[in-house]
């Protein structure tokens, strides 16, 4: 039997804005998939965005949902977990929402270790606002805001997320979409703060300027540009140069941000009684 989508759909806000070809429904219909199977009910989960493309996601899912400024997803986020500890809370960002605008948010939000997936939409270029270069714009791509090339080093997000203290940390793309069901299912059943990157696909804004014109063409190189962590470990390094990881590729267990916080609070009732 197909999978009904529409159960978790708020079907008045429909149609949604996104482009001919934008790799955000693939996402999204991963995640409904992932909602499902885990069997969380619409009360139980709370979905938080910032400002752009993917910060739309939450509008048109029937659950409780939270549409923020750009770049804080992340604190209203945390102050959500902490005043509602049982709400599993999962935000939808954009790679210049997540660690541009949120850089800092980011980093401090994987250090902390609080109970929340942030899964991050990285279509390589800012596609709502008029595509300007993002911080993982590859070096060399074409972007309004680089007509002749970029000259940045991109952000690898999983290194970043990884060193700032992030416990599971994983990759996926739009072509690889049954690792991405598997990866988002996993952040959200992780205690912690876990972080799913999928590298996906805007046409409009970087494709056309990139000589990746088709949404096919734009889905197909992720097949040629990535091998997944398994494979990895059998190959030699030449074979793997230059490609990037997909699978999970940081799991770590470590204490958790709100229940430390409680710890702190009753060991300080104590001394005052």
């Amino acid at each position: 039997m197909a999978f009904d989508y529409y159960q978790y759909l708020r079907t008045e806000n429909l149609p949604h804005i996104w482009c001919p070809g934008c790799g955000h429904g693939i996402v999204l219909k991963a995640l409904l998939r992932a909602i499902d199977r885990l069997k969380l009910s619409k009360d139980e989960l709370c979905l938080v965005s910032g400002i752009g493309c993917a910060s739309r996601l939450p509008g048109y899912v029937d659950v409780n949902t939270l549409h923020t400024t750009h770049g804080r997803a992340i604190p209203f986020a945390t102050g959500l977990k902490l005043v509602k500890p049982d709400l599993k809370v999962i935000i939808t960002s954009g790679d210049g929402d997540a660690v541009a605008i949120g850089g800092n948010h980011f980093i401090h939000g994987c250090r902390r270790n609080l109970d929340i997936t942030l899964i991050i939409f990285n279509n390589l270029i800012y596609g709502m606002t008029g595509g300007q270069q993002s911080p993982t714009t590859p070096m060399n791509r074409m972007s309004t805001t680089t007509p002749l090339g970029n000259p940045n080093d991109p952000f690898d997000f999983a290194e970043l997320a990884k060193a700032a203290g992030a416990t599971f940390v994983a990759r996926s793309t739009t072509y690889h979409v049954r690792l991405l069901d598997r990866v988002i299912q996993q952040a959200i059943e992780h205690k912690g703060f876990s972080v799913v990157e999928v590298l996906e696909d805007c046409p409009t804004q970087y494709g056309r300027r990139n000589n990746l014109r088709t949404p096919a063409q734009m889905i197909a190189r992720y097949k040629d540009l990535t091998v997944s962590v398994e494979a990895a470990d059998k190959l030699p390094i030449e074979d793997i140069r230059g490609k990037l990881l997909v699978g999970v590729l940081h799991h770590v267990e470590r204490s958790e941000f709100a229940e430390r916080y409680d710890k702190i609070i009753e060991e300080a009732r104590g001394a005052s009684s």
